[in-house]
C-alpha cells in the first residue's frame, strides 16, 4: 500500500487554494518597483535612484499574543502585528520601507485562516507603504498543533546616508517627544497570559470599566505603524534619535537611542497611560517599575528632537491628529551619575 504527501498530514492542494485567496490582499501592497508577480522563488525590487542608498533591514515575530488570537479565533489583526514590529524598527534610522516578506507555520493548513492572516499582513504593508513581495506558508503537522500557527517576517527600507538617524546625533538638552500606542501592541504577552489565565480573575468576553469593547478584542488590538508619524518630523527637521518602545519598556529603549555618557530624564506627569495598562496592573498586582520595564504603558514611538524645533515638531505632528506629549529631555552625566541607569523616571 502506498502512502502519499497528504497521509502525512500535508495537503498541496489546500496550499494551492491558499495562493489563490490571497493574491487580492497582495496586490494592495504592490509598488512601481516591484519585478514579476506571486509565485517565483523569489521577490524582486528595484532599488531606485539614491545617491548613497543605506539599506535597512528588520526581523520579528508576534510572540505569545498569538495565544489570544487561537482562544478568539480572531487572525486578521496579527498580519499587521508581524509587519509593524518589523518596519517600526527600521524607522528608526529614517529608513523608507520598501518591502516585507512573511514566514507563517502551521500544523494543518486551512486556506481561509492563512488568508485571514496575510490579509493582516497586506493592511500592515499598505499602512507602512512597503510592498508584499514574498512569503512562505509551511504545514508542518506533528510539529505544530492543528489549530495553531506561528508568524514572522522582516522588513527592509532605505535611507540616505548622509540622513540616516542614528545615536551619534542625539545630545543634551535634545528634548524626548511620545507619540502614543494603540494598546499593549506586541510585546509583554507573557505577562499578560499570566495574570490573565493563571490568576482566574478575568472575563474576556466582558467590556470592562475604561474600555469601548471585549477585552478579548482590546487584547488583539494590532500594534500602530508610525510611518507616518517619523516622516512629518524628519521634513520638519531637527530629528536627533528615534526608538520603537518594544520588549522591556521604557527602560531598555529608550536609552538605545542615546550616546554613552547621556541619560535620558522622563517626566510622566503628561502621560495618558490606557486603561488597559492599569487594569492589568491591578489584577496582576503588578509593580509599577515593572510595568515600565514590559509594556509600552501608552508610548509606542519616541522621538529625540533639537530643543529649538521641538515646538514645530509637535504642531505638525497636532495637524495630523496625533497628541504627542512632552516625556523630558537627554542630560549628560556627571561623575556621580551610575552609567547604567541611562533612563530615569
Amino acid at each position: 500500500m502506498s502512502i502519499s504527501y497528504k497521509d502525512a498530514g500535508v495537503d498541496k492542494a489546500e496550499g494551492y487554494r491558499e495562493v489563490a485567496l490571497i493574491k487580492e490582499h497582495i496586490q494592495k501592497t504592490m509598488r512601481p518597483e516591484v519585478m514579476g508577480g506571486i509565485g517565483g522563488f523569489s521577490g524582486l525590487f528595484k532599488l531606485g535612484a539614491y545617491k548613497k542608498p543605506v539599506l535597512v533591514s528588520g526581523t520579528d515575530g508576534v510572540g505569545t499574543k498569538l495565544k489570544f488570537a487561537f482562544l478568539c479565533d480572531i487572525h486578521n489583526t496579527i498580519g499587521i502585528d508581524a509587519v509593524a514590529m518589523c518596519v517600526n524598527d527600521i524607522l528608526c534610522q529614517g529608513a523608507e520601507p520598501l518591502f516585507f516578506l512573511d514566514y507563517i507555520a502551521t500544523g494543518k493548513l486551512v486556506a481561509e485562516k492563512m488568508a485571514s492572516i496575510v490579509e493582516g499582513v497586506a493592511e500592515g504593508c499598505v499602512q507602512s507603504g512597503a510592498a508584499l513581495i514574498g512569503g512562505e506558508t509551511a504545514e508542518m503537522p506533528g510539529f505544530y498543533k492543528e489549530d495553531e500557527y506561528d508568524i514572522a517576517g522582516f522588513a527592509v527600507g532605505v535611507v540616505e546616508e548622509d540622513e540616516m538617524i542614528t545615536s551619534d546625533h542625539v545630545g543634551e538638552g535634545d528634548v524626548l517627544i511620545g507619540i502614543p500606542s494603540s494598546g499593549i501592541h506586541s510585546n509583554g504577552y507573557s505577562l499578560v497570559r499570566k495574570i490573565v489565565f493563571d490568576l482566574g480573575k478575568v472575563d474576556l468576553e466582558k467590556v470592562y470599566e475604561g474600555l469601548d469593547k471585549p477585552l478579548k478584542e482590546e487584547l488583539l488590538t494590532p500594534t500602530r505603524i508610525y510611518k507616518d508619524v517619523v516622516f512629518t518630523a524628519l521634513k520638519v527637521g531637527g530629528v536627533h534619535g528615534m526608538c520603537h518602545i518594544t520588549g522591556g519598556g521604557f527602560y531598555e529603549n529608550i536609552p538605545r537611542m542615546i550616546p554613552d555618557g547621556y541619560y535620558a530624564e522622563l517626566n510622566l506627569e503628561d502621560l495618558k497611560t490606557p486603561r488597559i495598562f492599569q487594569l492589568l496592573q491591578e489584577w496582576g498586582q503588578v509593580e509599577t517599575k515593572e510595568m515600565f520595564s514590559t509594556f509600552n504603558m501608552g508610548i509606542g514611538f519616541v522621538l529625540a528632537v533639537d530643543k529649538g524645533r521641538e515646538k514645530e515638531i509637535r504642531k505638525a505632528l497636532e495637524e495630523m491628529g496625533e497628541e504627542p506629549i512632552l516625556m523630558g529631555q537627554v542630560k549628560k552625566m556627571d561623575e556621580n551619575h551610575p552609567k547604567e541607569e541611562k533612563c530615569v523616571l
